[in-house]
């Protein structure tokens, strides 16, 4: 028996939001002291934070285990450092992935003395507990600037994907619309859309602006344009099973 698609619209401006003097940060789940039990993850999405970090600050070094955290920068730059010895600067184009595994500290900085850095972290449940952790990051720029289909930025089992996660489950796509292009959206058990910017239209349900999300389950291939003037981008995850 086919299994009826189900759609939820996520406002941006009605997720959890958390301000400090240096930290504006809007979280698609529950999160630190923001708690839903009915709003735990997507699929095997457990974080999705949006955040503008201010100049000279960030997140100091914290712990974390068994999780696999991808972070995409819309604009700005985020000085990552972990306990591994790892250490990178993450800046748009560029495909980030931590794997937490038996356990990492890691900090994660703006280091400019004038420019915000605007981001969206995102947490993936792993299929494997305990692993030697790892870092990986890749430049996608050209091929950013080359198609306008969907590049698959984190995976677990494309073999064409920037980095690499440990979730066979899973992969993040990312793709940038010119006005008026458009594409397919997976067909999934789980498929999540988050808007990091312009305008886009969903068939037939209507626009979907920065800052929104669309969960699916039983997704079916549906099409997804951008709108207006500006550039439309899209992180995409699809997911073959859930956490919960």
């Amino acid at each position: 028996m086919e299994k009826m698609e189900a759609l939820y619209f996520m406002p941006g401006n009605q997720r959890f939001r958390t301000q400090l003097d240096w930290l504006d940060s809007w979280h698609s789940f529950s999160f630190g002291q923001h708690y839903d039990a009915s709003n735990l993850g997507h699929g095997l999405l457990r974080v999705s934070n949006e955040d503008i970090v201010q100049p000279n600050s960030g997140f100091g070094k914290h712990p974390h285990k068994d999780m696999e955290i991808i972070t995409w920068v819309i604009s700005g730059e985020l000085e990552h450092q972990d306990s591994a010895g790892n250490k990178g600067t993450i800046y748009p184009g560029l495909a980030q992935k931590m794997s937490a595994g038996s356990g990492i500290w890691h900090s994660e900085m703006n280091v400019s003395k004038e420019t915000p850095v605007h981001l969206v972290q995102m947490w993936v449940v792993p299929d494997m507990q305990g692993i030697r952790p790892g870092y990986e990051q890749v430049d996608i720029t050209r091929q950013l600037k080359q198609t306008r289909q969907m590049i698959p930025i984190a995976s677990g089992s494309d073999s064409d994907t920037a980095i690499r996660i440990q979730q066979k489950d899973a992969t993040l796509w990312v793709v940038r619309l010119q006005p008026g292009e458009s594409i397919r959206l997976p067909e999934a058990p789980y498929v999540h859309v988050f808007v990091t910017q312009g305008q886009t239209a969903l068939e037939p349900n209507g626009a979907l602006n920065a800052g929104d999300a669309l969960r699916m389950q039983h997704a079916q291939a549906r099409k997804i344009g951008a709108l207006g003037t500006q550039v439309a981008e899209l992180l995409i995850w699809e997911m073959q099973s859930s956490f919960e």
